[in-house]
């Protein structure tokens, strides 16, 4: 079964890597391609993914840089998180796959569910107009910024050693890693909410980055078909941090084995705060905005 699951997540990779390039060609020639330094949309990237593989996550890292940088316009966001990272996340859930065990059924029950969710909750995101994505981007910001608070102040359920779910538990589990799939297309990302769905549930710490990661990077080509297929992503960001958050991704997995993360993992929930202000007080001058336009 897992290598069922690794063999379906290549692939995956593949088919929207060839979507990706195919779309990111066809706008090179036409000369429709975003404006902005692809040396620095991929920096962004590589650092994003390099805390990403650590557990931290990178949307709301790369929110809070493309936001206050003003690096991609705020309609475009979710679908640049999800085009932009599939590649990166892809490799993280290989390398952790193939290194921590989780019992066959859960991780495979998981990570399906995931991935339902988010065909689900694409279809519909990535049709949303520029202040409700500003309004959810904002709700989203403000729960990873409540969830990461809740793990510094060890809130959360200390969690177990199990290393799979059976019964009620696994019923539980694959509910919410749907709902959490879903989720995730609207810019929250899932690692925060799966980590604390697995403590909750008795398993151990570990066994969360297979699951969270491997959740992440089978649901993701999906969700990047439709905003590839609305065209509601910046397809520059998301060629260059493809390319260099990749490079992140390894040099955190294999240069840097471990790191204190609890002092900057304060400062990113003050960035997250700060970013998720910034995006309700921009719908409400898009709001503001809007009835000048009827009159006229």
């Amino acid at each position: 079964m897992l290598i069922f699951v690794l063999s379906f997540m290549i692939l995956s990779c593949i088919w929207y890597s060839l979507l990706l390039t195919k779309d990111y060609i066809k706008k090179k020639k036409e000369g429709t391609l975003e404006e902005g330094s692809f040396i620095k949309l991929g920096l962004i990237g590589m650092l994003a993914n390099f805390f990403d593989t650590l557990g931290i996550g990178s949307f709301a890292i790369e929110t809070s840089l493309f936001k206050n940088l003003k690096l991609i316009e705020d309609k475009k966001l979710p679908g640049t998180l999800n085009v932009a990272n599939t590649i990166p996340t892809t490799l993280e859930a290989i390398i952790f796959i193939t290194v921590i065990k989780v019992e066959p059924v859960t991780l495979f029950s998981m990570l399906a569910s995931a991935v339902i969710g988010a065909i689900v909750g694409a279809k519909f995101v990535s049709k949303f107009d520029e202040k409700t994505i500003q309004i959810s981007m904002g709700i989203a910001l403000l729960v990873v910024a409540a969830l990461m608070t809740a793990g510094q102040l060890k809130l959360f359920p200390i969690g177990g050693d199990a290393v799979g779910l059976t019964g009620i538990t696994l019923v539980i589990g694959i509910i919410g890693n749907f709902v959490f799939g879903a989720l995730m297309t609207i810019g929250i990302g899932l690692y925060a909410p799966c980590m604390a769905l697995v403590f909750a549930l008795g398993m151990g710490a570990k066994a969360a980055f297979p699951i969270m990661m491997g959740s992440c990077a089978l649901l993701m080509p999906f969700s990047s078909y439709q905003f590839i297929k609305n065209g509601a992503y910046s397809t520059k960001a998301s060629v260059a941090i493809g390319i260099l958050g990749s490079i992140g991704v390894l040099i955190a997995a294999y240069v840097v084995k471990s790191l204190p993360l609890s002092v900057l993992k304060w400062v990113v929930v003050c960035v997250i705060i700060y970013t998720s202000v910034v995006m309700f007080k921009s719908s409400k001058i898009n709001n503001k905005k809007q009835p000048e336009v009827c009159t006229e």
